[in-house]
């Protein structure tokens, strides 16, 4: 049975290591501003997701996908140092969709409050369609009452 515990220290140990690499040891002129995102650990510990952010375009994006793809090598050796386990996990790099999936939330919700605002102008402007007060009321108690 899988220890998922250590599943998920090990994952936090790989995205520590893979953001320390990016930032001081890989050089490559095509990575951008990648931040890593998340990394997922299967149960056996042999495989490793890495999801990454890139700021910028998708010419950025695809030339960021390159860049850290051809340094795979040099940042599992490094896991494999710096984690200290028996087998060092596979890498596989991941561009992360949140951006685009917040991106895509954020117009709806505008796209939402746009629409409530136009409902609440034409509430405000709304009349009744016909008494102010639609309830009817006895005859014979405004008799009584003259």
């Amino acid at each position: 049975m899988a220890d998922t515990a250590r599943a998920r220290k090990l994952a936090e140990r790989i995205q520590q290591v893979v953001a320390q690499m990016l930032d001081t040891r890989i050089k490559d002129p095509r990575l951008g501003f990648v931040t890593v995102t998340d990394v997922r650990v299967t149960g056996d510990l042999q495989h490793a997701d890495v999801f990454y952010t890139v700021l910028g375009d998708d010419e950025a994006r695809t030339e960021s996908g390159k860049a850290l793809e051809s340094a795979k090598g040099v940042i599992r050796s490094e896991v494999g140092k710096q984690t200290g386990i028996r087998l060092t996990p596979t890498l596989a790099f991941h561009l992360d969709a949140v951006p685009e999936t917040a991106a895509h939330l954020d117009a709806a919700l505008h796209e939402a409050a746009r629409r409530d605002a136009e409902v609440a102008a034409l509430a405000a402007r709304a009349t009744h369609a016909g008494d102010s007060d639609p309830y009817r009321r006895p005859a014979d108690e405004d008799e009584d009452e003259d």
